[in-house]
């Protein structure tokens, strides 16, 4: 019932924003489900439902979330046929983390923690030492690592117990910080095409009597931005993938298990000016704002010194209805960003946290001119964001 003319608008109550599954069914419990199935010590498998496998391997699919495979059967029907098979054999997803982006994503997949944790809280957050808004997938403006993430990755865990470890991905991401903090340990080979990743990851996972691999694959996501998810683009893309992984499956040595699975999902926004909020032209989201970090649809806001309050009043009075707007704390007590957040992470989540509950974005025509063009987007807490699989075929 639409509320009548004379009222105030209600906003979103906080309570019924779904929380990601941190603990029992997230992004990050993958690896330290599998990992202690091999007996690498100081982990926990969290995941119930797998059953341990000597040799792991896990196929990261950008962008593919749960919600898009189910709804094309016909493009990809290898995918499509494990949906079955997905956590355990229960045909349920998991959760990405919040906010449902690369970035967050892959880093709780490598340490196994989440972003509350890990300290990779979103696209772009502000750094507390430089105030600077930092874009920790380019990792623009420079921060040492190690700093800005200091726990072990699950592969350097898992290296160390004996366990033969590789990441098998593009020879572009052998180097960058995002790979060094989030998936490093064990070798890393580089490979150009999606059939060499495939047929190599096959083979590093025979090498070992227990092993763990990781290859990954990004055209998915890249298209959906690009052209959409209701695109042909995109379509062919998800055909490809779907070949990659039945290609991989395929030559799996005896005694593994391999999971498909994503860092999230997305969802295309109509370019109006009711699914589309610039910020850059909008005074009244503006006013007390130093920084606006995050993406379209997960903003952190970084408010003036003492305007904190009244930048979050704001945004809840003109957002209130389309997006779950929380104050930082409000955000941390309902665990978005996981059960406990470290006081390093602390000052880079944004005074106000916007996520999205409509098919609408915060978008930023100057400042973020490239991210604002983009057709398909994700980041916040909605289903078709944050479902992820958990295909699984072993041998």
């Amino acid at each position: 019932m639409a509320q009548p003319a004379w009222q105030d608008p209600v906003p979103l109550a906080l309570d019924t924003a779904p929380v990601p599954a941190y603990g029992s069914g997230s992004l990050a419990d993958l690896l330290p489900t599998l990992a202690a199935g091999q007996g690498v010590e100081g982990l926990t498998a969290t995941i119930p439902e797998l059953t341990p496998a000597d040799r792991n391997c896990v196929f990261l699919i950008d962008g593919l979330g749960w919600e898009q495979i189910k709804a094309h059967p016909d493009e990809a029907p290898f995918l499509h046929s494990l949906l079955p098979t997905s956590r355990g054999g229960t045909g349920r997803p998991i959760t990405a983390g919040f906010p449902s982006t690369t970035a967050t994503s892959l880093a709780s997949v490598g340490t196994g923690l989440p972003p509350g944790a890990h300290g990779l809280p979103g696209y772009t957050v502000r750094n507390p030492e430089t105030g600077e808004l930092m874009n920790q997938l380019r990792w623009r403006p420079w921060s040492e690592p190690k700093v800005w993430q200091p726990y072990p990755t699950v592969f350097q865990l898992a290296d160390a117990a004996g366990v033969r470890t590789a990441q098998v991905s593009s020879p572009d991401f052998e180097h960058t910080p995002l790979t060094k903090i989030g998936l490093s340990g064990g070798s890393f080979l580089g490979r150009l095409s999606g059939e060499d990743r495939m047929d190599t990851a096959a083979q590093r996972l025979a090498a070992g009597d227990r092993s763990l691999v990781y290859t990954y694959y990004s055209e998915v996501d890249g298209k959906g931005h690009r052209f959409g998810v209701d695109s042909d683009a995109w379509r062919g893309q998800l055909m490809y993938v779907d070949g990659l992984a039945q290609r991989l499956a395929e030559q799996l040595p005896p005694r593994s298990a391999l999971y498909i699975t994503a860092d999230h999902g997305m969802i295309d926004i109509p370019f109006d000016e009711q699914s589309r909020i610039d910020f850059d032209e909008d005074w009244e989201l503006r006013a007390g704002v130093v920084l606006l970090g995050g993406e379209g649809r997960a903003r952190h806001v970084y408010a003036v010194p003492g305007a904190q309050g009244d930048v979050l009043a704001v945004w809840r009075e003109v957002l209130g209805e389309q997006f779950w707007v929380a104050s930082r704390d409000e955000a941390i007590a309902a665990g978005w960003f996981g059960p406990a957040v470290d006081e390093r992470v602390y000052g880079r989540i944004g005074d106000v946290v916007a996520a999205a509950h409509d098919d609408v974005v915060i978008t930023a025509s100057v400042n973020e001119p490239h991210e604002s063009a983009m057709v398909g987007m994700h980041g916040s807490l909605t289903p078709v964001e944050q479902l992820v699989p958990l295909l699984e075929v072993r041998s």
